[in-house]
């Protein structure tokens, strides 16, 4: 089976104190992930460290940074290395947010970048796709999302591209309240694991964990979870709740 994922993504939120509370409260909640069950937090950079010691006697517990930059070291004041991240042993990154294209102009091109580098340094990458609302409207979701897999994605050999996560985040569902119905999202998701076969052959696209990320919730994951393309959620404001994501954690297949 397909490993089935609750990944947290805390923005840019929480205080310290407020985050090792927020992990207390969920891991007290002892939930025992099956073997092909993960839950991923993906915290701010000053709290890595800390998440990590919080989590790393949980089986299939990890801790993601949400983002690193597209150079390897160098005089980029302010900014991340994925080799920085493996040296403090995270072993996941989000990247390609919705909110990084958007605010920090982040182009599938410097995507494909930073996705090379985490590669290299044994970090499994949460790659971000997905369409805003006027797409959408229009009616052109499909070639939008598959244009952003082929710039990033499609360089990776067979190989590589196993060791990554998608996650389909429909832009108009993030933070706005309206979810994607769970036959959309099924659709994209389905659609998307084509583009992929289509690319790296059927048993490839199969293998790969397609996530869930647009106003996941404790009262819809169980239905979005159940499709049978989506392999768990990105979950924004409702992994800060932490009765709210201990439900969602419990709702993956």
């Amino acid at each position: 089976m397909r490993k089935q994922i609750a990944a947290a993504n805390w923005k840019m939120n929480c205080t310290y104190q407020q985050g090792e509370q927020l992990l207390d409260e969920i891991l007290s909640a002892n939930i025992a992930l099956k073997d092909h069950q993960l839950t991923i937090f993906a915290v701010p950079f000053p709290y890595l460290i800390m998440a990590k010691s919080e989590t790393e006697e949980e089986k299939n517990y990890f801790v993601a940074a949400q983002n690193c930059y597209n150079k390897k070291s160098g005089a980029f004041t302010g900014e991340v290395s994925a080799e920085m991240l493996q040296s403090i042993g995270i072993k996941f990154c989000v990247l390609g947010h919705s909110e990084r294209r958007e605010y920090f102009q982040e182009s599938n091109k410097m995507l494909a970048e930073k996705l090379d580098l985490c590669l290299q340094y044994d970090i499994t990458p949460i790659f971000c796709c997905g369409e805003p609302l006027n797409i959408r409207e229009g009616g052109t979701q499909n070639s939008f999302v598959e244009a952003q897999l082929k710039e990033s994605l499609f360089h990776l050999s067979e190989k590589d591209i196993r060791r990554i996560v998608i996650a389909y985040e429909p832009i108009w569902a993030i933070g706005t309240g309206k979810t994607a119905t769970s036959d959309q999202a099924q659709e994209m998701h389905a659609y998307l694991r084509s583009v992929l076969a289509k690319q790296y052959g059927a048993a490839t696209a199969d293998e790969i964990s397609i996530l869930y990320g647009g106003s996941v919730k404790a009262n819809n994951a169980k239905e979005l979870f159940s499709c049978p393309d989506v392999d768990g959620g990105l979950v924004g404001g409702a992994s800060l709740n932490a009765g709210e994501f201990i439900t969602i954690i419990n709702s993956l297949k």
